[in-house]
């Protein structure tokens, strides 16, 4: 079982958010998980520039850092998603990857995993602004939500020491969805929603988009 952790946090060794998904990752080590944590910051990543050219080749035409890590998220059975909440939303570089998954959301590559969704900030907003988009986000590739943990440090040290803890549980029920497969109903059914309308989208251009017409032929639209 592997879990991966992407911690979108500039902060190095220093941030908050770093932390907490480190202690999900502990949570799913302890459980006996093979994890990694990426610190997303470091890498060296490009922005997209709409051109399409992984709609129609399932391969993306910018060679970064990126690429190794698109294959470590599509191989791993467990996901950690974490991001201070920089001006209403996620950092720029979590959104950078989001962009560059365009054709993973088309075929909801992720299904079949689970995530966890970590969020910090220095005052009111991570649970709204940041976790709140980071389920969404996560739901629409495709994967389950296990859960998420998240503090501001307008809650002191103890609100951090609280979300913690909460990361460390969360792993070890990540762990478990992944084992027993767990199905979350009502998420499911907004993956079933899901799947029709990126089919129907696919569909409509199928001329354009060949890579992807055919993946979800192979599929028989299922």
């Amino acid at each position: 079982m592997k879990i991966l952790g992407i911690n979108a946090s500039p902060r190095g060794s220093q941030s908050q958010t770093r932390k907490l998904v480190k202690a999900v990752l502990d949570g799913a080590g302890s459980k006996g998980a093979t994890v990694e944590l990426v610190d997303l910051c470091r890498l060296k990543m490009e922005y997209c520039n709409a051109c399409a050219v992984c709609y129609a080749t399932g391969k993306c035409v910018k060679k970064d850092d990126l690429q190794t890590l698109y294959k470590k998220i599509l191989s791993a059975d467990g996901l950690v998603m974490g991001s201070p909440n920089y001006f209403h939303s996620v950092t720029a570089q979590m959104k950078t990857l989001f962009d560059r998954m365009a054709d993973a959301v088309h075929c909801q590559l992720l299904t079949g995993k689970y995530t966890v969704n970590i969020a910090t900030a220095g005052g009111p907003g991570h649970e709204k602004q940041a976790l709140d988009y980071l389920d969404d986000i996560m739901l629409n590739f495709g994967s389950f939500i296990t859960g998420s943990a998240g503090a501001s440090a307008s809650q002191g040290i103890k609100g951090f020491v609280n979300a913690g803890a909460k990361a460390f549980r969360l792993g070890e029920t990540l762990t478990d969805d992944i084992g027993k497969k767990k199905n979350y109903v009502k998420q499911s059914k907004r993956f079933k929603d899901g799947r029709k309308y990126f089919q129907e989208l696919v569909k409509r251009n199928k001329d354009e988009w060949p890579h992807e017409y055919k993946y979800w032929d192979k599929l028989n639209w299922k």
